[in-house]
């Protein structure tokens, strides 16, 4: 029994294959003067292929994984085309009259090393990134060829020092069980891929890979508990055997949930649709049954090109999205890029702060023609479905009424070319800054609906970044102080007549659901995998019982005490989901 970190859930039983390592000896070799010319033709043919290799596997990871998740990738053309990383190729190149697959191996090693050192989780995560990049350029340099995975059908467990996402993304989830490697943690850029793919991970165990796993060896990997077995004795076989067909059964249960309304046990009903970036989510979203679409995240379209998208492009895509949606809504959220969404081709100026700066609907009001290119096309949408518009990081009323007022030069424009559209198309707003929910009531006299945006909500009340490993424990939605930014900003809505969904992870937690019922909240956002999670628990839920719950809980003074209240609550809810009780009874 090996332990490590749970880096991405589940669990999966099968034969080891040993992945060999991605690294080659490089020979030492000097130029002459009148190399270098070619010298460095070699060093750029190598970088140009490189980059359309990444943008190839990034294409490839869009569509089993989506969008956003491939934006990985966007970190590794960053790295061939980060100055300070080239300039030190090419100063040792020129200086040192060394060969190109030396110098870029010399920077590669120079800058990994430096990331190493520093006391930073995250950062020594990004030096794998570094060194991924390095590889492959050095492959194309050296002529190396690709580490082959095992060609056949069989499923197996892969084993290795370190998955770089290059490497990840060409895994077949269908054959790989699970993943182990040595190096690695949660943050780092393979657990996030594996968390999509749906793959167990476990990362981070301590040893030399060769003195731990061989090829061929029986492997069972946890990815909840973080503990790796090799040749594990036939008790734990046995255990493990059990676990994993309790988990098929679950999720053959969820499956039964598809067709059935989600509805408490006293006749409350939810709607759970979900958040999108892509047409191939809405297929998968679908498929759970999702009522349409809570947040369909516009950037990504803009995204992996090398201009703006056109205003028929950007209708296009809308027009699919809510043709699919059919007679469900679709919220289509305005770009919203800025912070640690980045457009090649869209120069956002360097920020101490990106996060509090220039993005947005800052930029969109900023920026008023990319603007109301985006409005054209989703106002010619919303003739094919029921399409809304909504607004991101709105933090005043003179954001929406500007906002507002564009919306409206669209929709004259749409009238002098004769071009159909929903003239009463609604509009809502994300509240997701602080500033937005003091000023709710003002807010909601002049918009349709709000969709609070819980991650970054959380992030802007408690000053807490997320991304931050000292201080990620620190992040959490059950703070006393975010549950009642989210008391004050339904207050507000119900007292101007309009909705309120919810849109961020909170949506996806079922911990949560005490608190809608509370608030009086009936619709709810969230990434497709988390539907049926949640209807199943909705469907077992009392609204009357778990908001008394939930009413008690917002008196409690801190946040350890409504989460061991919380985890208390999810643990009964749990001992009534027997695999064979109420599911007959829950058919429509």
């Amino acid at each position: 029994m090996i332990h490590g970190v749970a880096a991405a859930a589940g669990v999966a039983m099968g034969k080891a294959f040993v992945l060999p390592t991605w690294e080659w000896d490089v020979p030492e070799q000097k130029l002459d003067a009148t190399d270098l010319t070619r010298e460095f033709e070699r060093l750029y043919e190598g970088i140009r292929t490189s980059k359309h290799e990444i943008q190839s596997m990034k294409t490839e990871f869009a569509e089993i994984a989506g969008p956003e998740e491939s934006s990985i990738f966007d970190a590794h053309i960053a790295i061939l085309e980060d100055p300070e990383f080239m300039n030190e190729i090419r100063g040792i190149i020129e200086r040192q009259y060394k060969a190109a697959e030396v110098a870029v191996q010399e920077a590669t090693d120079h800058f990994v090393t430096m990331f190493d050192l520093l006391d930073d989780e995250y950062m020594k995560e990004r030096a794998a990134d570094i060194k991924d990049v390095g590889n492959r350029l050095l492959k194309h340099l050296l002529g190396a060829p690709e580490v082959k995975l095992p060609t056949d059908n069989q499923p197996y467990i892969l084993v290795a020092k370190e998955l770089p996402p290059s490497q990840l993304v060409h895994l077949n989830p269908q054959h790989v069980l699970g993943i182990v490697t040595i190096m690695g943690g949660k943050t780092s850029h393979s657990a996030i891929m594996s968390r999509a793919l749906g793959i167990p991970l476990v990362s981070g165990l301590d040893g030399e890979l060769d003195s731990l796993i061989q090829t061929g060896q029986k492997v069972i990997v946890d990815g909840d508990q973080g503990i790796v077995y090799v040749d594990p004795d036939r008790e734990t076989q046995d255990h493990y055997n059990k676990l994993r067909h309790e988990q098929q059964q679950r999720k053959r249960q969820l499956e039964q949930l598809i067709a059935i309304d989600p509805v408490t046990r006293d006749g409350v009903r939810m709607r759970l649709s979900a958040n999108i970036s892509s047409l191939k989510e809405l297929e998968i979203a679908l498929q759970n049954g999702a009522e349409g679409v809570g947040l369909f995240r516009t950037e990504f379209m803009y995204m992996d090109r090398k201009s703006l998208p056109s205003e028929e492009e950007q209708f296009h895509i809308y027009r699919q999205v809510a043709e699919k949606a059919g007679e469900h809504p679709v919220i289509i959220r305005t770009l919203d890029i800025g912070g640690d969404k980045e457009l090649d081709y869209f120069e956002v100026p360097e920020e101490e702060n990106p996060f509090l700066g220039y993005r947005a609907i800052r930029i969109c009001l900023d920026q008023p023609d990319m603007f109301r290119t985006q409005l054209l096309a989703i106002l010619r949408a919303s003739a094919y479905g029921q399409v809304k518009i909504m607004y991101p990081m709105i933090s005043s009323l003179e954001e929406l009424q500007q906002a507002n007022k564009l919306l409206n030069t669209a929709k004259e424009q749409l009238d002098q070319r004769g071009i159909t559209y929903d003239h009463k198309i609604q509009v809502g707003i994300m509240i997701e800054v602080p500033a937005a929910v003091a000023i709710a009531d003002l807010l909601a006299e002049e918009c349709d609906f709000f969709s609070i945006g819980s991650n970054d909500l959380v992030q802007y009340v408690l000053a807490v970044d997320r991304m931050n490993e000292h201080i990620a424990h620190m992040y959490t939605p059950y703070h006393p102080a975010v549950l009642r930014m989210l008391r004050t900003t339904v207050e507000a809505a119900r007292e101007n007549g309009i909705p309120v969904s919810v849109c961020g992870e909170m949506a996806g937690d079922e911990r949560s659901i005490p608190f809608w019922n509370h608030l009086g909240i009936r619709q709810l956002s969230m990434s497709p995998q988390s539907l049926l999670k949640i209807k199943q628990s909705v469907l077992y839920t009392s609204a009357s019982e778990s908001a008394k719950l939930a009413a008690s809980w917002m008196k409690l003074r801190t946040t350890a005490e409504i989460e061991r209240e919380l985890n208390i609550y999810v643990k009964a809810l749990h001992a009534t989901m027997s695999p064979d009780q109420k599911l007959a009874s829950l058919a429509p």
